[in-house]
């Protein structure tokens, strides 16, 4: 499905979950490209019909085999890949949102290799995708600051 996406005629949709349980976040490792072995939020595209809260609740279970309730938009993020002759790789608009644990352990799909729960704090070790402190700290703020 991942080359029906290159060279796309317009830009796609996607949500991702700032999963606070804790007042720790999970961040998953992608074991594919694009984000091939950075850290990143459980997420994907959003389907034909389908809210953005849905999404959100979908790409997690699908993902992670979590239940979360999304609360709040913590940020956004725009994600416009060039090939060497600077056609128009990739391009997806990635909506970011605030999300309450509610039940269950990390159960890794096929895209994902990793799983951690950290605290804002430790994602400085990582290597993540662009503006992922950023978008974690404002999903805590938004659910209070700690879950």
């Amino acid at each position: 499905m991942s080359e029906l996406r290159s060279y796309p005629s317009r830009p796609y949709l996607a949500v991702s979950a700032a999963i606070v349980r804790d007042g720790k976040v999970l961040v998953v490792r992608r074991a594919r490209n694009p984000a091939l072995h950075l850290y990143t939020l459980p997420g994907g595209l959003v389907e034909i019909g389908e809210t953005l809260e849905d999404a959100i609740v979908r790409e997690v279970r699908e993902e992670t085999a979590l239940a979360v309730a999304p609360v709040a938009l913590a940020g956004h993020r725009e994600v416009i890949a060039r090939d060497a002759q600077d056609r128009i790789e990739r391009h997806f608009v990635i909506l970011a949102f605030a999300a309450r644990w509610l039940s269950g352990e990390p159960v890794l799909n096929e895209e994902l290799d990793d799983a951690r729960w950290l605290t804002p704090a430790e994602l400085v070790d990582l290597r993540t995708t662009e503006g992922l402190a950023e978008i974690v700290d404002v999903a805590v703020e938004r659910l209070g600051g700690a879950d």
